[in-house]
């Protein structure tokens, strides 16, 4: 079932590499989700500054520029942050045990390792976490 437009949400995706970033934002859209695209932490940060309506946010540890996904949970997650209730799924090919520790006590989400998961089941997760009805894929 499609998301209905009093259903409509966005994902922000914030990947540097763009054919995988292009893959997502698709298989997102086809799911129902809006979805907006940065390469960098300024990039993804501008646009929740900006008041661009974000429900949830699929992040990649390595991305353009001086800061890393892990920046950016940490700035997003703060306890002051207007942004620290939106729910981030951190999708990436960095596997150790502490940078996986490092993004779930941050307030991450779930952290998935690209390698083991499909696009379906990381997009099924948010479908799930944001308690809506996502057209099959």
């Amino acid at each position: 079932m499609k998301l209905s437009n009093l259903e409509k949400k966005t994902v922000l995706v914030v990947e540097d590499e763009r054919p995988l970033a292009e893959a997502i934002k698709t298989k997102l859209m086809k799911t129902g989700f809006d979805v907006v695209s940065a390469r960098t932490v300024v990039q993804a940060l501008q646009y929740l500054e900006e008041g661009v309506k974000i429900d949830a946010i699929w992040l990649d540890h390595y991305l353009l520029g001086s800061e890393n996904g892990l920046d950016f949970v940490t700035k997003t997650k703060d306890e002051k942050s207007k942004w620290k209730n939106i729910p981030i799924f951190v999708v990436s090919n960095t596997v150790s045990q502490d940078k996986v520790q490092a993004y779930l006590k941050l307030g991450a989400e779930k952290y998935y390792t690209k390698s083991n998961f499909r696009l379906e089941q990381i997009i099924n997760d948010i479908c799930s976490t944001l308690n809506v009805k996502c057209n099959k894929i």
